[in-house]
């Protein structure tokens, strides 16, 4: 179980400087693995699509812009976060928690949570929601980081994470101490075979992961059966 409270506290502290932390701790390539998600999202022609835990909301508009003839929803438990995204353009918002979604049975084609699902109180309990809220046959990609498996970039890879990346994201927010959060939970987060298994014991018949640059990220593509 994650700290619910401490999230959406760490969030409002580092809203306005999130974007910028994100793009200088990845050297950017956070909007590579946003738009190969979108692009694979395009493929799928949905309708209807859900951005869970939307944050700066950067993914929803890449879906957005990928697919210009979908409804394309955001949505977070973090307002200040959510006001970030309506500062950069994206207005399709409402308030809620991954874990008790406030939408109607199998009402979204696709449903997506890059960096999100990780700092949920309950994994379980959401893929749970995002199921039930998708459609029969509805696809759901699931984005985060991960622990590479290649020898030497595993070691190299965590060491930045837990000695590199708290202290420039503390200088760039301010908030050291959330950033200690998040890279921890990176460590603890499932990632590969686990995940998809995590996933298919959640409500989704299929689950695959993609490995991105050198597996310091994956982007998990799960069927809900139809």
């Amino acid at each position: 179980m994650q700290d619910a409270g401490f999230v959406r506290k760490a969030f409002a502290g580092i809203a306005s400087r999130y974007v910028l932390a994100n793009h200088v701790l990845s050297l950017g390539i956070d909007c590579l693995w946003r738009r190969t998600t979108a692009k694979r999202i395009a493929q799928l022609q949905p309708r209807r699509v859900l951005d869970l835990a939307t944050g700066s909301g950067d993914l929803a508009r890449a879906v957005q812009q990928a697919c210009p003839e979908a409804r394309v929803l955001g949505a977070d438990f973090s307002v200040p976060m959510m006001r970030e995204a309506q500062a950069r353009g994206f207005h399709q918002l409402v308030a809620a928690d991954g874990t008790n979604l406030p939408f109607q049975d199998g009402v979204f084609d696709v449903l997506t949570v890059a960096f999100g699902l990780r700092n949920m109180a309950s994994w379980s309990a959401a893929l749970q929601q995002m199921s039930r809220v998708l459609c029969p046959g509805g696809t759901l990609f699931v984005l985060d980081f991960s622990i590479p498996c290649i020898p030497g970039v595993r070691q190299l890879y965590l060491f930045y994470l837990k000695h590199v990346m708290p202290r420039i994201a503390g200088w760039i927010t301010g908030q050291r101490e959330a950033y200690v959060y998040l890279c921890g939970s990176i460590e603890r987060f499932p990632s590969g075979r686990d995940m998809e298994a995590l996933i298919c014991a959640n409500g989704f018949q299929t689950a695959r992961a993609t490995r991105l640059t050198f597996g310091i990220a994956s982007l998990y593509e799960a069927r809900k059966a139809g």
